[in-house]
C-alpha cells in the first residue's frame, strides 16, 4: 500500500533532511560573503568571517621619534607609549620586521649593535642605543583590535569612478540580450511544435545537441565573424552573441511547453479560419507566458552576471564596461584582490537579479515542468 497515490512515504524524513542540508550548504557561504562585505581588509586577512564577532590579533608597526632621545649614562634613551590614543594592550612585540612577535610584554629584547627594547602590556616602552639616534626606530607589536564593521566597502563600490556608467551599461546589455532570444525562440518553438515540414525532427535534434556545446568553443570564431560583418566589439555584437548562446535553451524550453498545450484549441482556431500567425499571437503566446517568464529569469541572470562574453565582445575602454568587468578589472585589479570589495560588489550586483527572480519566480516551476505531464 506504500505506492498508492496520496499516501505518505516512509522516507519523507530523508527528503526533509536532504533539503535542509542543501539549504544550509548554500546559506553558509552566502552569510560568510555578507559578513565579509562589512569588514576591512586587514581583519578579513587575519581571521575567518565566523570569528568576526571577536577581537582580532593583528601586527602593527609604530615609529619612535628620534628627537625625544635623551642621554642617560652610556646610552641614548627614548621612553613613551606606542599607542597614540585610546586604551589597548600589547600581546607580543619585537624589534625587527622579520620577528615582530618574538618577545612577551615586560621582557627586554636584545637587538643588534647593543641596542635593547622593552615594551609593557600597556604600551609603555624603553628604547636604548649606545650610539646617537639619528633615525626614527620602529617597534613591531601585535595587539587585539575590536571587531569592526562599516559601509566603507559599499561606498567604495557605489561611488567609485564611472560605476554609474557601468551600471547603465549592464542594463543596456542585459535587457536586449534577454528580449531578442525570447522573440526569436518563440517563433521557432511554435514552428517545431505545431507546424509540419520536412526536417523538423532533424532541427529538434540539432537544438538538443547545441545545448551541450560549451560557449567557450565559439568565442573566437564568433568574434572573427563579427569583425568580418562589421559589428566587431560593440553592444550590437554582444547582443547577437548572447542571443546565439541562449537560443538552444530557449527553443528547447518553449517547444516542450507548446507541445503540451491542448490540441483542440489550436485545431478549433484553424477551423475557424485563423492563420498560423494568428494562432501563435492570440492563443499560443499568451498561454506560454509561464515558459517565457521562466527562460527570461535564466537569461537575465546569466547575462547580468556574465564576465567572459562581456570581455570578449565589448570594447576594452572603460566607457563600455559592464559591472562585472568594472569590478574585476578596476576595483579588484587596482587593490590587489581586496576581498571586502569583492564581497560588497557581489551583493550589489545581485540586487537587481534578486528583484527579477522574486517578481517572476511563481512562473519558474510552471515553466520548468512544461511538457512533463499531459
Amino acid at each position: 500500500m506504500d505506492n498508492i497515490a496520496g499516501t505518505k512515504s516512509s522516507l519523507g524524513w530523508a527528503v526533509n533532511i536532504s533539503v535542509v542540508f542543501l539549504v544550509v550548504l548554500w546559506l553558509i557561504p552566502t552569510v560568510g560573503l555578507l559578513v565579509s562585505s562589512f569588514r576591512d581588509r586587514d581583519q578579513i586577512t587575519a581571521t575567518g568571517w565566523w570569528l568576526s564577532p571577536f577581537a582580532v590579533e593583528q601586527n602593527f608597526q609604530a615609529r619612535i621619534s628620534a628627537e625625544e632621545a635623551v642621554r642617560d649614562g652610556d646610552y641614548f634613551v627614548i621612553q613613551g607609549n606606542i599607542f597614540s590614543g585610546g586604551e589597548n594592550e600589547v600581546i607580543r612585540f619585537g624589534g625587527t620586521r622579520s620577528a615582530p612577535t618574538a618577545f612577551a610584554p615586560g621582557e627586554t629584547a636584545d637587538l643588534r649593535r647593543d641596542r635593547s627594547l622593552t615594551v609593557q602590556a600597556n604600551g609603555d616602552f624603553i628604547y636604548k642605543n649606545p650610539n646617537e639616534i639619528t633615525r626614527d626606530p620602529s617597534v613591531y607589536y601585535s595587539s587585539a583590535t575590536p571587531p569592526s564593521f562599516s559601509l566603507d566597502n559599499y561606498r567604495t563600490i557605489l561611488f567609485s569612478n564611472n560605476m554609474d556608467v557601468a551600471f547603465i551599461n549592464t542594463f543596456t546589455v542585459t535587457i536586449p540580450a534577454t528580449i531578442i532570444p525570447i522573440l526569436i525562440a518563440a517563433f521557432a518553438a511554435y514552428a517545431l511544435a505545431w507546424m509540419d515540414f520536412k526536417g523538423r525532427g532533424f532541427l529538434i535534434a540539432m537544438v538538443v545537441g547545441l545545448l551541450v556545446v560549451p560557449l567557450q568553443l565559439a568565442l573566437v570564431p564568433l568574434l572573427q565573424f563579427h569583425n568580418q560583418v562589421g559589428i566587431g566589439q560593440s553592444f550590437l555584437g554582444i547582443w547577437m552573441a548572447h542571443t546565439g548562446f541562449g537560443l538552444p535553451l530557449a527553443i528547447y524550453l518553449l517547444r516542450n511547453y507548446m507541445v503540451g498545450l491542448p490540441r483542440d484549441i489550436i485545431e478549433s482556431a484553424k477551423v475557424d479560419g485563423a492563420t498560423d500567425f494568428q494562432v501563435f499571437t492570440k492563443i499560443v503566446l499568451p498561454l506560454s507566458f509561464p515558459a517565457l517568464a521562466s527562460f527570461a529569469i535564466f537569461q537575465f541572470l546569466w547575462v547580468w552576471n556574465d564576465l567572459l562574453v562581456a570581455k570578449v565582445f565589448l570594447p576594452s575602454n572603460s566607457e563600455s564596461w559592464v559591472m562585472t568587468v568594472k569590478i574585476a578589472d578596476d576595483l579588484l585589479g587596482s587593490r590587489g584582490g581586496d576581498w571586502g570589495i569583492l564581497a560588497g560588489a557581489a551583493f550589489i550586483s545581485i540586487a537587481v537579479p534578486l528583484i527579477v527572480f522574486f517578481t517572476m519566480q511563481r512562473y519558474l516551476v510552471r515553466g520548468l515542468l512544461a511538457g512533463s505531464v499531459k
